[in-house]
């Protein structure tokens, strides 16, 4: 049993995975795509990894407003959601991923990656957070 943690952005959605005792998360990889709204080969990509990763659960980033507000970022993310309980048959479970992108900044700083190279790693390690933050909450 695996669970699958999402970083759902515009342009990327970051992937991470749960090791089957569910006490860790890896980062995947980033799905890029080239258009917002064309998410078919995001969701089959999506699709591979659970098979790959013998995936039970999949846990989506949820970006709330600091005042705990949806904004249209939210609107999407639980568009996403629908289309992937729908074509997964798994459950999806929201997660507030209010300053993940800030901690994992701060993750890469420490790490000594250039700036100029963040880019590449911000998602996936977002998406390493969202994970862990769930799995933790699960285990209190």
């Amino acid at each position: 049993m695996r669970i699958l943690g999402l970083d759902f952005g515009s342009k990327t959605v970051g992937v991470a995975v749960s090791d089957p005792l569910l006490m860790t998360a890896q980062g995947v990889e980033i799905i890029r795509r080239k258009e917002e709204n064309k998410l078919r080969k995001t969701l089959a990509r999506i699709e591979e990894l659970i098979i790959e990763y013998e995936v039970t659960e999949i846990v989506l980033g949820l970006p709330l407003n600091m005042d705990d507000t949806e904004g249209e970022r939210a609107r999407l993310s639980r568009e996403f959601k629908d289309m992937l309980e729908r074509r997964t048959g798994l459950k999806v479970t929201m997660w507030n991923e209010r300053l993940t992108t800030v901690e994992a900044d701060e993750i890469m700083d420490e790490a000594g990656i250039k700036k100029a190279d963040r880019k590449e790693y911000v998602d996936m390690i977002a998406a390493q957070l969202i994970l862990e933050g769930y799995m933790e909450y699960g285990r209190k």
